[in-house]
């Protein structure tokens, strides 16, 4: 009977709004002329790489054992995983509202002494009284206070999954920015120095010259400027390798130190990709609107969007059943024990508040078209970071073909440089004018090559790509922690656990964890 009665509360009316998507009529068939170009739609049967594993694309094994070890251990990615777990714990106190309450208990004991005189006889005894009792209230869903307080708590904890694989998307392009950065780095380095060894030996080709008299010292001073600069570059890159690989180890959640992953595949030190296109699983106006910080701030409206119907529950009266047993006896001899039971409805309703419970809806709602606006913007800024990262890649890779042919001229003009001041046709000037030009063009093409790779990095990042990770919500020392300091039932459970990527069909608001639960999270 009692379940009858708690499905019959349940069906009562939910004051306040009824959530609604704000999707504004642009992102439903967005798109753009820059994506299309760099983006290519796999189909079924195609082997490419998922935009939720985006990084194989690079096939570079390195990247990989790096992603792994971020999945792992990245700070940012524990704390998040810990607070789907609070918001499921706020989701069973949220539940537990719908239940019959103890509003109070006791038990005394009173221990009394008496003495009595009659004539001159005195007479003296004592006894014990006890007394056992509680109350219970329970307060009936009539205006759906505690169905808008689980709704909410469900959207929340849909946003703290959403947030999490948030987390992953940004660890994983930091992660393949920050290796691809060091390997562009290496690279340049390795032109430094290359580029070093070849302006020394002008250097000391011009020394001895300037020894035996055949040229002057103008020649022997440029060309040791211009050695001595491009030596001194050597340890900047040094220094910004060192740097990168400090970030890669704090990511990968462990102090400055070695990076064993750096050694799985020793032959892409210095190796920078070219690919020009993002394979992706489906348009990106969907993709656009799945991206889990956006999925994220729509459940929050969501979440918020029912905070209004606990706010407008108090405008009307609050009907709890509420009832009494009360248990006491003595220790005299004939004494009788007593037990007492009284129940009845209670009904309170706050007639004179002033305009506090009004208010306090006008804030939530207020609060709730704050989340409106936030939520709208934060698409529109998603499609902006996508569109710049198509723009920039597209850039990137007109200029890699044209960069490619000019350091090809570069060293060619460099050869011809000298050939021609050798046979005496020119000055020395124009051997360290191609010298400058080759280490320039060289430079730039290998930086131009390291944008590519970020630009097409951040475009799937912007579409958000790269929220799948192999790994456990909670690492078994975490998990181990954690339940001996607390008993935590089943909540740490990854089975029971509903994800949020399973979740984006769903209207956010309408229930998905609660209608799992038939009674509070124990």
């Amino acid at each position: 009977m009692g379940t009858c009665l708690t499905a019959c509360l349940s069906a009562c009316m939910r004051v306040g709004p009824d959530f609604q998507p704000q999707r504004e009529s642009w992102s439903e068939h967005w798109s753009s002329t820059s994506i299309a170009q760099v983006t290519q739609i796999a189909s079924p049967s195609d082997l490419q790489p998922d935009a939720r594993q985006w990084w194989r694309v690079f096939h570079d094994d390195n990247l990989e054992q790096l992603i792994a070890a971020a999945d792992a251990n990245n700070g940012d990615l524990r704390i998040s995983a810990l607070r789907v777990i609070e918001a499921r714990a706020q989701l069973g106190i949220a539940l537990a509202g719908r239940y019959p309450q103890v509003q109070q208990a006791n038990a005394d004991v009173l221990y009394s002494a008496r003495k009595r005189q009659d004539g001159f006889n005195t007479r003296s005894g004592a006894y014990v009284q006890y007394a056992l009792g509680f109350s219970i209230g329970w307060e009936l869903d009539f205006w759906g206070r505690f169905a808008r307080a689980i709704e909410s708590a469900d959207a929340a904890f849909f946003a703290a999954q959403d947030n999490r694989e948030d987390a992953l998307v940004l660890v994983h392009a930091q992660v393949a920015d920050t290796y691809f950065t060091l390997r562009t780095t290496e690279a340049r380095l390795r032109i430094a120095r290359e580029n070093a060894q070849l302006q020394k030996r002008s250097y000391e080709i011009t020394q001895k010259l300037f020894k035996s008299g055949e040229t002057d010292e103008l020649d022997l001073q440029q060309a040791k400027t211009q050695y001595l600069g491009t030596l001194s570059s050597i340890p900047v890159f040094e220094s910004q390798i060192a740097v990168a690989r400090h970030a890669l180890c704090v990511l990968l959640g462990r102090p400055p130190g070695p990076l064993p992953e750096l050694d799985v595949q020793p032959a892409k030190a210095g190796f920078v990709p070219l690919i020009d296109r993002a394979v992706l699983q489906d348009v990106p106006a969907d993709l656009l609107l799945r991206r889990p910080d956006v999925r994220a701030a729509e459940h929050q409206m969501a979440a918020q969007s029912a905070l209004i119907g606990v706010a407008k529950a108090d405008l009307y009266p609050s009907v709890s059943l509420v009832g009494s047993l009360v248990w006491s006896a003595s220790s005299l001899t004939g004494a009788p024990s007593t037990l007492a039971a009284v129940g009845g409805p209670s009904i309170t309703w706050n007639l004179f508040d002033h305009g506090l419970i009004t208010n306090n809806v006008r804030v939530q709602d207020a609060r709730l078209q704050q989340l409106i606006v936030a939520y709208q913007e934060s698409v529109r800024e998603a499609a902006r970071e996508a569109d710049d990262a198509a723009t920039a890649l597209i850039a990137a890779l007109q200029r890699d073909t044209i960069l490619h042919d000019a350091q090809d001229a570069a060293q060619r003009s460099l050869t011809l440089a000298n050939t021609i001041y050798r046979e005496g046709y020119s000055d020395f000037q124009r051997v360290l004018d191609a010298q400058r030009a080759l280490s320039a063009q060289q430079d730039a093409y290998v930086v131009n090559r390291g944008n590519a790779v970020s630009s097409l990095i951040s475009l799937y990042k912007a579409l958000g790509g790269g929220w799948y990770t192999g790994q456990p919500l909670l690492d078994p020392a975490t998990r181990a922690q954690m339940q001996h300091r607390t008993d935590w039932g089943d909540l740490l459970d990854e089975s029971k656990l509903p994800s949020a990527a399973h979740n984006v069909s769903r209207a956010p608001g309408s229930p998905a964890v609660s209608n799992q639960h038939e009674g509070p999270s124990q």
